[in-house]
């Protein structure tokens, strides 16, 4: 009767130790943190672009990239802007360069905020179009194809001044310029 309680004290032992391994690598297995899907640089193909008129200030419009995608992007520098065939993108507000790269998580957006005309602007015209670009994270080119958004009204009066800001985490900041 002795060799029986040995043999199965052994045996609960073995169980025990088996299921305490088992269960510690199933545990191990279950904490594994998910590997997150690196970071893509924001472009049409991820964002849906949307332009819409505001009320201040004055001859203003405010850009915003919704990103759409599965993955976080990064809305680098600033968009380049071409109202109807402009020769050339819009002009810059360095001045609006944030600390950081926007980085939108999917469901999030970045603003731009878009001066359309000034009194010292020259050469005003009502423009039908405009193509957005997003730029590479060098800004030495853009990323993806152009993105046409609806202009608000239709057209837009637009001159020579005409500007856009570097993407922005907030409308309100997008707009202080």
């Amino acid at each position: 009767m002795r060799t029986n309680r040995r043999t199965t004290t052994a045996l609960l032992t073995l169980t025990a130790a088996l299921s305490l391994t088992t269960l510690a690598g199933t545990a191990a297995t279950a904490a594994a943190p998910a590997k997150a899907a690196a970071p893509v640089t924001c472009s049409a193909a991820n964002t849906k672009v949307t332009v819409k008129q505001v009320d201040r200030p004055i001859n203003h419009l405010l850009l915003t990239a919704k990103n759409t995608g599965t993955k976080t992007c990064y809305a680098y520098n600033a968009p380049y802007l071409r109202f109807d065939e402009a020769q050339s993108a819009t002009q810059i507000v360095e001045d609006s360069k944030p600390q950081a790269v926007v980085t939108l998580k999917p469901g999030q957006s970045a603003y731009a905020g878009i001066g359309t005309s000034s009194p010292e602007g020259e050469h005003g015209h009502d423009a039908k179009k405009l193509g957005v670009l997003f730029s590479n994270r060098s800004a030495t080119g853009s990323v993806g194809s152009t993105t046409h958004p609806k202009l608000p009204g239709g057209s837009v009066y637009v001159d020579t001044s005409a500007y856009v800001t570097y993407w922005q985490s907030t409308a309100a900041d997008a707009l202080r310029w």
